[in-house]
């Protein structure tokens, strides 16, 4: 007979769980559909293709805000019952660190990255015009690897994903707690983490992620040129969300340092810490594809190397989250996360998006016309 526990709430965590699969199975479609309409440009069957792929984008952010707000709903109404909200907050805490508590863990971080990509994936429908297929064929895609991130499913014996809608006694079936039909009436969060009870908690990674999310957007552009061969109609578009993302990633970094130098006791604004070098390796390679792209907007000199630069800066981007989250850096690192499990499907996401930078890059730039002459020594972009 099936043991009957008393005061779990059930629905928000089925809910949560149905939008994950919602928002993978909906970011695939987005992503096939913006892929056929792009291979159907100037063709009668264009706009249906990118009128589905629009749908499909459409339940996909629409599912992912849904995911946000339930995890958010379950931490403000503190439903011990489920894993993350356990180990992530308590009963005690000011509402700054309940908010704080949502991207504490891998699962809210790895959601907080898609949230701000859905967010820039509708303003680059509404503004991109005739680059909006590619790059969101692009975009879609990155966001079928951060789905599956959070879809927690067993896949013929191997788990696919860590859900922030586990159930403790899911989690840890053995405990012997979960004997007690009534375990949730003395049950207390583990809270948030006193080094992170900080208000730099609230703002900071909020900024970082945006700024990590918004490098796969020059990246998206970079494939698109490639994809398409529109070599120097890309950097037109490309060059504002550029430097946004510098503006943003920098940013993050900058109060990043900050924290450190006022909570973790570094003794400065900088340690060397490896997840902090991870984090600075992209924005120095980002900032070097700004000035690159300005140069070949002016003179057509460097576009394979622009090209070169926003791809290294996304691919640098997924390598610093394998480190951060593959558990390798644990000893190593007051940023790591701990192992959990999606070593993997981490590697997966790195090697994929290597090697798909790797192929579209040699096979697109074979079609990039150099100009005969180099530059001179005196002009302004040299």
């Amino acid at each position: 007979m099936e043991q009957t526990f008393v005061g779990e709430h059930l629905l928000p965590g089925q809910l949560g769980h149905f939008l994950t699969i919602l928002s993978m199975i909906a970011a695939f479609m987005a992503a096939v559909s913006y892929f056929f309409a792009t291979q159907a440009k100037e063709t009668a069957i264009y706009e249906s293709w990118r009128r589905l792929a629009r749908i499909g984008f459409s339940v996909h952010g629409l599912a992912v805000f849904g995911i946000v707000a339930t995890l958010f709903f379950m931490i403000w109404n503190h439903y011990f019952e489920y894993h993350y909200v356990f180990s992530h907050s308590s009963t005690d805490l000011p509402v700054n660190y309940m908010i704080s508590c949502f991207w504490e863990g891998q699962e809210g971080s790895f959601l907080l990255w898609s949230f701000w990509h859905v967010i820039l994936g509708f303003l680059t429908i509404f503004t991109a015009r005739k680059w909006e297929t590619p790059v969101m064929a692009v975009l879609c895609f990155t966001q079928i690897f951060l789905a599956a991130m959070l879809i927690g499913i067993y896949f013929f014996g191997y788990k696919v994903g860590s859900s922030p809608f586990i159930l403790m006694r899911d989690f840890m079936p053995a405990n012997p707690a979960f004997l007690n039909p009534n375990y949730l009436s003395g049950i207390e969060g583990n809270g948030l983490n006193p080094l992170l009870q900080n208000y730099w908690m609230v703002i900071h990674p909020p900024v970082l992620f945006l700024g990590f999310a918004s490098t796969a957007i020059p990246f998206c552009f970079a494939i698109a040129g490639l994809w398409t061969g529109r070599h120097r109609e890309w950097l037109k578009p490309v060059l504002p969300w550029a430097l946004f993302s510098g503006g943003m990633l920098g940013t993050g970094i900058l109060m990043g340092g900050a924290w450190a130098y006022e909570a973790l006791s570094f003794g400065g604004y900088w340690a060397w810490d490896p997840v902090e070098n991870m984090s600075l390796v992209p924005w120095l390679i980002l900032l070097a594809g700004i000035h690159t792209t300005v140069v070949a907007k002016a003179t057509g000199h460097s576009i394979k190397t622009s090209y070169a630069f926003y791809l290294m800066t996304f691919v640098m981007i997924v390598y610093s989250t394998f480190l951060t989250r593959s558990g390798v850096l644990g000893d190593t690192s007051v940023h790591a996360f701990t192992e959990m499990g999606l070593e993997s499907q981490l590697l997966a996401f790195l090697l994929g998006f290597l090697f798909l930078s790797i192929g579209v890059y040699t096979w697109g730039t074979r079609s990039v016309v150099v100009p005969a002459r180099e530059e001179a020594t005196g002009s302004r972009e040299f």
